[in-house]
């Protein structure tokens, strides 16, 4: 099982495509360091645990100045006993937000063990992977790319009202693609933050495999709030093993 949250995030380096034309943020960053949201996981309607997504001091990696994004997971101590996660993500993308330099993952799932760092060498426009130290041949970037935490926060720079879809090189350092997210909707939702005015985002999952391809009618919807800071207030995903949903319940920091 791959714990929900982290699919989700997963899922905008899932779907295939050709690059086409790519557009910049408008360079209005609605998230700041210092901002930190919390979440509480559900599956269906029992507590599964919590995420933490942060924002951290802007510092410099390979040269560049970038942003640091960290998101922490962790089960509760019920589901410990069944599915013990203990998460790490950071991701490090350029301070104007147009590509990636670094992205880490330290995934503690069950019995699953990964230390994974995809380098980004944009002289050489490559991407190299590698798990415990052991290193992937590098692939070839699509101008623009973005590992799939950073691509999360991509999202939030456009403004909704006026964007009906949008799509950006993403890659996992084992493949580079396109990936895309389309507004549904705009509706007001109640979670443990608070009432939002937002808009239901919908990433494309057509060709995601897993527990998605066996799930009918399978879907991942994301609700940004409709002001200029478009914090994520709910995450749900939707698959045959039933509903899973994350809601903030606490956030900090926040562009005011």
């Amino acid at each position: 099982m791959v714990f929900f949250f982290c699919l989700i995030l997963r899922v905008f380096a899932s779907t295939p495509g050709e690059a086409e034309s790519f557009r910049a943020p408008d360079g209005v960053m609605p998230f700041v360091p210092g901002e930190k949201l919390t979440f509480e996981l559900k599956w269906s309607m029992i507590p599964a645990g919590t995420a933490v997504l942060e924002v951290l001091p802007v510092e410099t990696v390979m040269g560049r100045e970038v942003y640091h994004f960290v998101m922490t997971v962790k089960t509760n101590d019920f589901v410990d006993h069944f599915y013990k996660v203990r998460d790490r993500i950071d991701a490090y993308a350029s301070v104007n937000m147009d590509r990636s330099v670094l992205y880490k993952k330290k995934q503690r799932e069950g019995r699953s063990r990964r230390d994974v760092a995809v380098l980004f060498d944009w002289e050489k426009h490559q991407a190299e992977y590698s798990d415990f130290g052991k290193k992937n041949k590098p692939i070839t970037l699509m101008p623009g790319a973005f590992d799939p935490y950073s691509a999360f926060y991509f999202i939030r720079n456009f403004n909704w009202q006026e964007e009906t879809e949008i799509q950006r090189p993403v890659t996992d350092g084992k493949k580079c693609i396109i990936g895309r997210a389309r507004r549904i909707k705009r509706e007001t939702i109640t979670v443990p933050a608070g009432t939002f005015d937002t808009y239901r985002i919908e990433p494309d999952i057509e060709h995601v495999g897993g527990v998605f391809e066996k799930s009918r009618n399978a879907k991942i919807e994301l609700w940004l709030t409709a002001d200029q800071r478009r914090i994520p207030v709910r995450l749900r995903s939707r698959v045959v093993v039933g509903s899973f949903t994350g809601e903030l319940v606490a956030h900090e920091g926040t562009v005011q």
